[in-house]
């Protein structure tokens, strides 16, 4: 019995080994069959719309309450703004709503030559448009950069020899308010403190973090375009294959039914 026993720990052991080399083996195989490229697009379009959705809304919060403190103290003036707000919020809706199409190219296998270039059309066009949506969220930095700038050159020492009040930022001119709006600008101490308020210093890298998931957005697209069109040329040169494999098989199928018709037919003339 104590002979035994040896030879039984090595056959445990050698099982041990060979399980977990199975193991080792279906983890390689289960993490080669994982799509890269697709779920890293997928990772960069959630955060992309994530930013921009969260931080897009906030900022744009906080600029209307700063319009509303400063440069338009009357409503009606400043209707146009709160429209955008309005439309905005319905916009982040729909964006948040965009990061379904990524769980979507990544579960769906588009097998299917036409489907896939249906999908290579329509990631095309969400292109283009969220290429317009990361040039229209710059614009809002843009003008938060000028106001900042603005700020900057009052604390220098060269605007410290003439007089701040002559330093100014309107509002109007970017189009924000409209020109019978009042007081519609800012200037000196009044500029300084707005500048030092939480909705401006906020607001504005809230629009730099928006303006970034916006550009991350495209470059996910970008990314599945490149995805889906490589697969539809791909599956575009299988159907090739295949069409061409299916019209040798019927050739040879012909020519096999030919053979035989004539392999019959001389049977039949030597009986007879």
């Amino acid at each position: 019995m104590d002979g035994m026993k040896p030879e039984t720990t090595a056959e445990e052991n050698q099982d041990e080994r060979e399980e977990s080399k199975g193991c080792l083996e279906c983890c390689i195989k289960c993490l080669g069959g994982v799509p890269y490229a697709s779920l890293v697009a997928t990772i960069l379009c959630f955060s992309g719309v994530a930013l921009f959705c969260g931080c897009g809304h906030v900022a744009l919060t906080g600029t209307v309450t700063m319009v509303e403190n400063h440069f338009s103290r009357i409503t009606s003036d400043h209707a146009t703004l709160t429209d955008v707000m309005i439309l905005g919020h319905i916009h982040t809706v729909c964006t948040a709503g965009f990061k379904n199409y990524g769980i979507i190219l990544v579960i769906m296998k588009l097998e299917i030559w036409i489907l896939n270039g249906f999908f290579v059309f329509l990631t095309y066009i969400l292109g283009l448009g969220w290429l317009g949506i990361f040039g229209f969220s710059a614009v809002p930095v843009f003008l938060f950069y000028n106001m900042w700038t603005t700020c900057g050159a009052m604390k220098s020492p060269i605007a410290n020899l003439t007089s701040v009040d002559n330093i100014c930022v309107d509002v109007r001119q970017y189009g924000i308010i409209p020109w019978n709006a009042t007081p519609g600008k800012a200037c000196g101490s009044t500029l300084s403190d707005i500048c030092n308020t939480s909705e401006f210093y906020l607001s504005y890298h809230l629009y730099i973090v928006a303006c970034a998931g916006a550009g991350a957005t495209v470059i996910a697209l970008i990314h599945y375009l490149m995805i889906l069109a490589a697969n539809w040329a791909y599956l575009k040169g299988l159907c090739q294959q295949t069409h061409a494999y299916q019209d040798i098989k019927t050739r040879d199928d012909q020519e096999l039914q030919d053979v035989q018709s004539r392999s019959k037919e001389g049977l039949n003339s030597s009986y007879s």
